[in-house]
């Protein structure tokens, strides 16, 4: 049976159009995913994110639990940062992309994917043994997540807090911040290509914060964001999302992010593998690409060239943004520079697509 959040009510008085997803019920959209894209790109949105999951870390070997555990390099993270990373299989494959909090010197909190949240939690444990002393829990039902995204995110959170957010630096988080009259985990990250916040609140509050920041921003045209609108808008930000960009048969150097694997660590599961990797170079390269005309790629979908299928699609969308269709997949690494060009077979019809940079939007392009 599908799980549900703490805002499931008041998703459904909102009008919201609920999809299960990762075993919870979630709203894909509310007013319409273009709307809620676009109030994103030009104003704010707010995501119940709840669903992902938190794992707590702590003990006497905390730190290096997590640096054996995570291929970025955590003992390089001071209180209160936060950091990409990933876990990795011994052969390189991603277990999950995650977000590692430095909560206290020996406390550490990994945010992981909703539908990786009890396979990670397995993984975890199951390694942890090797480092006596060191305690996991999970703590997913203990904590509501909201995120605040959009260039206007940080003018309505300040109605709501006296805390200085300008103080808050991009992949950095403080505690106890009170916001709207609670106590909140507070940190600048995001997924959306924007600014934003996520805010980490006790599962009781949650509707009381989610209602005041609705109020709060209601003027500046912040909107309830549904799923629908946060994949559309990571896509054009050129952001993995698990299960298409990332698995345990795709790994971070074939998604051309090599910058948070720190082969200098003394050791991490996957290392040896994704070092004989690097060496030999990898076998497909995640690519960007266009589509002439509005035919919209979509994830599975074969990437060919000379009449060969040489890829396929990962994920791919119409852009609100900039009115284009795009996607991103794998192709050889000799077909993967920018310009080079590729058919995209939908359903047995060839289209004509085009390889380029990644991310497809940056903030500021608007």
């Amino acid at each position: 049976m599908a799980k549900k959040t703490r805002l499931y009510k008041r998703h459904q008085e909102l009008g919201a159009r609920i999809v299960e997803f990762a075993g919870y019920l979630m709203p894909v959209q509310y007013e319409g995913i273009m709307q809620e894209h676009q109030a994103v790109r030009e104003k704010a949105g707010l995501f119940d994110v709840s669903h992902m999951g938190e794992i707590m870390i702590t003990g006497l070997q905390a730190l290096d639990f997590v640096q054996f555990l995570t291929t970025n390099n955590a003992a390089r993270m001071r209180v209160n940062q936060v950091q990409y990373s990933f876990l990795c299989y011994p052969d390189g494959g991603v277990v999950d992309d995650i977000l590692v909090y430095r909560l206290q010197e020996k406390v550490f909190m990994l945010v992981v994917n909703a539908s990786n949240a009890d396979k990670d939690l397995e993984w975890i444990k199951e390694h942890s043994t090797s480092f006596p002393g060191t305690q996991v829990e999970d703590q997913s039902d203990n904590l509501g997540l909201l995120a605040l995204q959009g260039p206007l995110a940080a003018r309505i959170l300040s109605f709501l807090t006296t805390y200085d957010l300008a103080s808050i630096k991009y992949y950095w988080s403080v505690a106890d911040v009170e916001v709207a009259g609670t106590k909140v985990l507070l940190s600048r990250t995001g997924y959306t290509g924007e600014d934003g916040f996520e805010l980490y609140v006790a599962p009781h509050h949650i509707e009381k914060v989610f209602d005041s920041l609705l109020e709060a921003g209601e003027e500046l045209g912040l909107k309830p964001a549904g799923l629908g609108a946060r994949d559309t808008l990571r896509l054009e930000a050129g952001m993995p999302l698990y299960g298409h960009e990332l698995s345990p048969g795709k790994n971070p150097l074939e998604a051309r992010l090599g910058f948070f694997v720190d082969f200098s660590k003394e050791d991490f599961i996957g290392k040896d593998a994704l070092l004989k990797i690097k060496k030999a170079g990898v076998a497909k390269k995640l690519v960007g690409f266009e589509v002439e005309g509005r035919r919209v790629p979509r994830q599975g979908y074969p990437l060919v060239h000379k009449g060969q299928q040489v890829g396929e699609v990962t994920s791919g969308t119409f852009s609100p943004t900039l009115r284009k269709s795009l996607g991103m997949g794998y192709l050889p690494p000799a077909l993967a520079e920018v310009g080079n060009e590729v058919g995209l077979d939908i359903r047995g019809k060839i289209i004509e697509a085009k390889v380029v940079s990644l991310p497809f939007y940056k903030r500021g392009d608007k």
